[in-house]
């Protein structure tokens, strides 16, 4: 067992875990020609196909294949189909297979594999070893790897045939582990679909259009926030909930009861936020619109809300799924030139289809089961998602510490 801790880092890339029979380490400079990038004069790059596709760095990369958006018409630096591309310079470490003939730049290097080594091998043991490699960047402002540190890499060499094995069943693996995973982000894409769908279903509903229609200032107060100065200490780190809009777009559910930031008492006398009771419906009108939330605890906000107090005749969930409904309406009428915003005027005057309260209540009861559901549904997908996502550090680690 190694003690990483006392490792260099170069050692660490090194590590010498026992080896199948018939395997041996080699140097990646031993097996493969490192070709590291240069850039061509700016003012040869073109935007339209001519020339040579140019990749840059890891923006050009996808799963496996780098993607053309730049093209050059002088190269310094060419690689080849078929070889290996490396991102050395912010970040240290992704890599992709290159499918044509290309320019690169100083972002990159060009893994060239000769007769001992397959490109395909190759390439499945360095995206194994990236974290490690991305340990050797250097730099004050921003990692880079040199090359003789790519050429010192050591690879874990079977014979050919083996490696053509491997990388072939590797290939396989992932391929299912790529499907599944399409599947997964599919279900969960249609799950977060699934709330604003079923909005839009009973505020579109046959039923919905008999509401009576009211201005939102009929059925609630609307309440606007304020912050104390902030340049003096002895309104801040008090015990009084002091919401901004940065704490509603970290919020997972629809309910908040804590803030980042708090206030003294002394803090909320000198300026004119005020003190929303539990069960409020919190609304950002600028820097976003439209977050939401319903409090739990009494607490301020800043000006950055529009927040909305009950009447007695509205149910404070039924507003919030209303108005969680109305929020591109909201967005399209909000004005701005820094930031847009929408006034307390607009949110006062805003209509809603309002039925009576007894409804109210029995459809915000409905919405809500049916977003925990849907909830539960998102978190499963997600969880799922996670473990489809190790899957490929799994094999990845089987085939070359196991071998598959």
């Amino acid at each position: 067992m190694f003690d990483e801790s006392k490792m260099s880092q170069k050692e660490q890339l090194s590590e010498q875990y026992t080896l199948p029979n018939g395997w041996e380490w080699a140097k990646l400079g031993e097996v493969c020609a490192v070709i590291m990038g240069q850039s061509p004069p700016g003012n040869t790059y073109i935007d339209e196909p001519g020339g040579l596709p140019f990749f840059q760095g890891k923006a050009d990369f996808s799963d496996y294949f780098p993607e053309v958006r730049v093209w050059c018409t002088q190269p310094l630096k060419i690689a080849e189909e078929g070889d290996i591309l490396i991102s050395v310079r912010a970040p240290v470490g992704p890599i992709n297979m290159n499918n044509l003939k290309c320019c690169i730049g100083r972002g990159l290097a060009a893994v060239r594999c000769k007769n001992k080594a397959i490109n395909w091998y190759i390439f499945w043991y360095l995206r194994s070893i990236e974290a490690k490699v991305a340990s050797l960047g250097s730099g004050s402002t921003f990692g880079a790897i040199k090359r003789n540190d790519l050429a010192s890499l050591e690879i874990p060499l079977p014979r050919v045939e083996e490696q053509k094995r491997i990388a072939s069943k590797i290939q396989e693996l992932m391929q299912e582990v790529g499907r599944a995973r399409a599947a997964c982000e599919k279900q969960l894409e249609a799950a977060k679909a699934l709330p604003a769908a079923h909005l839009h279903q009973v505020f579109e509903s046959p039923e919905a259009k008999k509401w009576e229609k009211k201005k939102l200032r009929e059925v609630c107060e609307i309440v606007t926030g304020s912050t104390p100065r902030t340049d003096d200490p002895s309104n801040w780190g008090g015990e009084i909930l002091w919401t901004t809009p940065n704490d509603l777009g970290k919020l997972e559910g629809s309910t908040i009861e804590d803030t980042e930031r708090k206030i003294t008492k002394e803090g909320f006398n000198s300026c004119s936020t005020k003190m929303l009771p539990p069960g409020s419906v919190l609304l950002t009108t600028r820097a976003p619109i439209g977050h939401l939330a319903i409090n739990l605890k009494p607490m301020c906000t800043n000006q950055g809300f529009k927040s909305l107090i009950s009447y007695s005749q509205a149910h404070n969930w039924f507003l919030f799924f209303a108005i969680k409904f109305f929020i591109p309406v909201l967005q399209a009428i909000g004005r701005g030139q820094t930031f847009t915003e929408i006034s307390k005027s607009q949110v006062e005057n805003f209509v809603i289809p309002i039925p009576p309260l007894l409804e109210q209540k029995r459809i915000a009861a409905k919405i809500k089961e049916f977003m925990q559901e849907i909830e539960l549904t998102r978190k499963a997908c997600e969880k799922q998602l996670e473990i489809i996502n190790a899957m490929s550090k799994s094999i990845l680690n089987k085939a070359f510490k196991t071998n598959l």
